[in-house]
């Protein structure tokens, strides 16, 4: 193939196809786990977490939260991914072997948030978030009025099994507008190329550039929203998860109807797993049985 901008043109836009094929042959699973906040800056700062939206008897005048008390801040990162293409592989028409790369590329531009937020899920055990706490922990603080003053509760969305080394598994609620965690949006994945033919790295190294990037973070939401468990992945045990995050409650004691509905595993865990949600067990109806869907997580 003859090196000219038509040429380089064309190559540019079979790559870009092949990058957005390989996007239709992934599915991501983090939408089910987070949700998605547009950014228009270098971070968020979520100066609202921990003040629960909830109604009152209006007496008096409206009691106004103050969104600060509990500023939390996501910074944007960065993030890339990109493959050169040698200047003799174009002008020997060996282009071929360049598509499943940007396939590829492409796939992995789409589970890119999975893999961010996912492995968040085993770092809330010694994460922060909104209060201060590590996002599992065993003393969330709760207030014994509405506006955060009063006698403190300990509360715990984390259960360690008293130390012993085991692996954790999650119980989430993920039916109200802000999940457990948020994939924080600030660019979407874009497709570029650097392929001018005087460019400094085709002149220096025969190299002509494709990449995508990216930026964007993942931050924790409500710890109320998910519980942490390291005991064994048993009827029971979910069970004890399910009634622990029923019980949580917002400052002043308000219940804060937390309605959980996703068992989140990791690979090795999907068999016990699906052995717990089973309809019978030993004979006997499981009443856990179509109360969770199970997320068998690819990046935990």
């Amino acid at each position: 193939m003859i090196i000219t901008p038509a040429s380089l043109t064309a190559l540019m836009t079979g790559f870009n196809k092949a990058f957005e094929e390989g996007k239709t042959q992934a599915t991501s699973q983090y939408i089910k786990i987070a949700t998605v906040i547009p950014s228009t800056s270098k971070s968020n700062t979520y100066g609202w977490l921990g003040k629960w939206p909830s109604f009152r008897e209006w007496i008096g005048d409206r009691v106004i939260n103050d969104m600060t008390a509990s500023a939390y801040t996501v910074v944007n990162k960065p993030f890339e991914s990109s493959v050169g293409v040698d200047r003799d592989d174009i002008e020997d028409d060996n282009i071929g072997i360049y598509s499943p790369m940007m396939k590829e590329m492409g796939r992995s531009s789409e589970v890119f948030p999975d893999e961010l937020l996912f492995p968040m899920l085993d770092a809330g055990t010694s994460s922060l978030c909104y209060d201060g706490q590590y996002f599992f922990d065993t003393d969330h603080p709760v207030y014994a009025k509405h506006d955060g003053t009063g006698d403190v509760t300990s509360v715990s969305n984390y259960d360690n099994n008293g130390g012993a080394p085991q692996t954790k598994w999650y119980l989430l609620d993920t039916t109200r507008a802000l999940k457990p965690l948020i994939y924080q949006n600030r660019k979407a994945m874009q497709f570029t190329a650097m392929t001018k033919l005087d460019d400094e790295a085709v002149f220096t190294s025969k190299q002509f550039r494709y990449g995508v990037d990216c930026r964007a973070n993942g931050g924790y939401g409500f710890w109320q929203m998910a519980y942490c468990s390291t005991k064994p992945l048993t009827a029971a045990n979910i069970w004890a998860a399910i009634e622990a995050m029923r019980g949580f409650k917002a400052d002043g004691g308000k219940p804060l109807g937390i309605k959980p509905n996703m068992l989140v595993v990791r690979g090795t865990q999907q068999q016990a797993a699906l052995e717990a949600m089973k309809q019978t067990i030993n004979g006997d109806t499981n009443t856990l049985s179509g109360q969770l869907e199970v997320l068998v997580a690819d990046y935990l």
